[in-house]
C-alpha cells in the first residue's frame, strides 16, 4: 500500500477507465454547475509531480495543495506519481481522480482543473510513460516536478519525463546535493526552486545595485560572500550563482566572483547575507531576517556612503513553481 496516495484527495479508478472516470466526473459536475464545465475546463499545460521515495504522506499532500493552487492561476492536468518504496505484493498500477471547479476574479469567471494520482510498483516502472502518456492533455506543453528524490542517476532513468518536458524543476533544498550538476538530457531545462524563491531578493538587489556602473562594481573585487542561516542553505548557494553570474556578466573574472557560502547560526532567526568584498575603498552588503521581512543595504560604491533599509521576503510556494515553470 502507498501511504502517500491513499494520503492524496480523490476517488480510486482503475487505470483503464481514467479518461473514462474524468469524463464523468465533470458530467457529476456539469449537472450542478451553471452552464457547461466542457466551457471552462481551459487547461493551457500538462504538470508532473514525481512524489520521491522521501515524501511522507504529510509532505505529499502539502505539495499537492501547492499544485493545486498554482492549477486555479494557471488551469492544467496535474499527473502525481507515487513510486512505491516498499512495494512487497503489490502488482500493479492504482489511479485516482481528483477535479474542482472554483470563482475566479470577475463574475461569471469560473475554472476546473484536474488532477490524475498513480501510484506503481517497481515491476509497473516499464509501463509508467504509457500510462503518463495517456493521462496528459494532447498537443499541451509538459512540465516536470520532482520532489524529495534520493537519487539523481534513478530518477535519470525517467527518460521521457526528462526529454520531452519545457522545464524539468527540482528544490536543491530537498534533493541530492548533485542534483544540479548531474548530467540531464536537457540541462538547459533544468530550474531550481531555491532560486525562484529569491525572486523578491534578487529584483530588490539588482534594483539597488542598477544605479552603479558595471565597471565601478567590478573594479578591485576581491570575492563574494554569502551567509545563510542552516535553514537557508540552498537558498545561500542559489543566491552566491546569481550575483557570481552577474558579475561576470559585468566583466569581472569568474575566479574574482566564485562565492563562498558561509553556514551561520542566527539563533532561530532567517538569515541570509550577501557582500562584495574589494581590495580597497568599496563596500557593498545586503542582510535580511526573512523571519520578520526587515532587510538593509549597506554600501560605499563610489563616494558617497549608503545605508538603506527595505522588505523583502521569499515568494510562496505556488508562485515560486510559476517562476520556475515559465521564467
Amino acid at each position: 500500500m502507498s501511504a502517500v496516495f491513499d494520503a492524496l484527495p480523490g476517488v480510486e479508478v482503475k487505470p483503464d477507465a481514467i479518461s473514462r472516470g474524468l469524463a464523468q466526473l465533470w458530467a457529476r459536475e456539469s449537472s450542478e454547475a451553471v452552464g457547461a464545465v466542457e466551457d471552462v475546463r481551459a487547461t493551457q499545460l500538462n504538470l508532473v509531480l514525481h512524489l520521491g521515495f522521501g515524501t511522507t504522506p504529510e509532505d505529499g499532500c502539502a505539495q499537492f495543495d501547492t499544485a493545486l493552487h498554482f492549477a486555479r492561476r494557471y488551469p492544467c492536468r496535474v499527473v502525481v506519481l507515487c513510486p512505491l518504496r516498499d512495494d512487497a505484493g503489490a502488482s500493479g498500477l492504482r489511479a485516482k481522480l481528483y477535479g474542482e471547479c472554483f470563482l475566479g476574479r470577475a463574475k461569471g469567471d469560473t475554472r476546473c482543473v484536474e488532477f490524475v494520482a498513480l501510484s506503481y510498483p517497481r515491476a509497473a516502472r516499464v509501463f509508467l510513460e504509457n500510462a503518463v502518456s495517456l493521462c496528459l492533455s494532447v498537443d499541451l506543453p509538459l512540465y516536470y516536478w520532482a520532489h524529495r528524490f534520493t537519487f539523481s542517476s534513478k530518477l535519470a532513468d525517467y527518460q521521457y519525463l526528462l526529454r520531452n518536458s519545457e522545464r524539468f524543476i527540482l528544490d536543491s533544498a530537498l534533493v541530492p546535493q548533485d542534483a544540479l550538476t548531474h548530467p540531464w538530457p536537457r540541462p538547459d531545462a533544468v530550474r531550481d526552486l531555491a532560486m525562484a524563491r529569491l525572486l523578491p531578493v534578487r529584483q530588490s538587489i539588482g534594483q539597488f545595485l542598477a544605479a552603479t556602473a558595471p565597471a565601478t562594481l567590478v573594479a578591485g573585487l576581491d570575492g563574494v560572500e554569502v551567509e545563510a542561516h542552516a535553514s537557508l542553505q540552498a537558498e545561500g548557494h542559489a543566491l552566491g550563482r546569481w550575483a557570481a553570474e552577474r558579475l561576470v556578466a559585468c566583466g569581472a573574472a569568474a575566479a574574482e566572483t566564485a562565492p563562498a557560502v558561509r553556514v551561520v547560526d542566527g539563533g532561530g532567526e532567517r538569515r541570509l547575507a550577501l557582500e562584495f568584498r574589494y581590495r580597497f575603498g568599496q563596500r557593498f552588503r545586503w542582510q535580511a531576517d526573512l523571519h520578520s521581512g526587515a532587510a538593509t543595504f549597506l554600501a560605499q560604491l563610489g563616494a558617497t556612503q549608503v545605508t538603506l533599509p527595505t522588505v523583502v521576503s521569499l515568494l510562496s510556494p505556488d508562485v515560486a513553481l510559476a517562476e520556475a515553470m515559465f521564467f
